[in-house]
């Protein structure tokens, strides 16, 4: 896999996510229920933290080192997620829009500034984004468009 590969893959996954919630009102956005308690704009902010998470940790996996483990340093995944959720259920509905975007771009600048070397094979790094990424935002655009067809809230077409 090369560079351009790896954004194009990176730009199918983040456009499809952005498409499972496009024409949803502001109110819409902010309805519980999309992943348990989670509303969309929930969804939209831990797509964010994660994406925060891979800008952290594949700096430390491109130099060799190893990030710490969730289930050491937080008591897992789950118990990360649950601290972040309450870290930004203070955010307006724009901060989080803003802030998905802004960090969307530093990652997207990253990856097209990271050596090729490091997806030509499956290497930790291309794990670490993948998991973080294109790899993740479907599991979230899935579950939004469940919860749209539940909810009765199907784009228009």
């Amino acid at each position: 896999m090369k560079t351009q590969q790896v954004l194009e893959r990176l730009g199918r996954a983040w456009t499809d996510f952005e498409a499972s919630y496009a024409g949803l009102s502001d109110a819409q956005l902010l309805m519980p229920g999309v992943h348990g308690r989670w509303s969309v704009r929930d969804v939209i902010a831990h797509v964010t933290w994660w994406e925060e998470e891979a800008l952290k940790h594949l700096p430390l996996i491109r130099g060799g080192a190893r990030p710490p483990r969730y289930s050491v340093r937080y008591g897992g995944i789950d118990a990360f997620n649950a601290l972040m959720t309450e870290e930004r259920r203070h955010l307006s509905l724009a901060a989080v829009r803003q802030q998905h975007d802004a960090v969307h771009a530093r990652l997207l600048g990253y990856v097209r500034a990271a050596p090729e070397e490091l997806y030509a094979r499956e290497t930790r790094f291309r794990r670490r984004l993948r998991l973080d990424t294109f790899g993740h935002y479907p599991l979230h655009a899935k579950a939004i468009r469940e919860w749209r067809r539940r909810s009765r809230l199907e784009p228009a077409g």
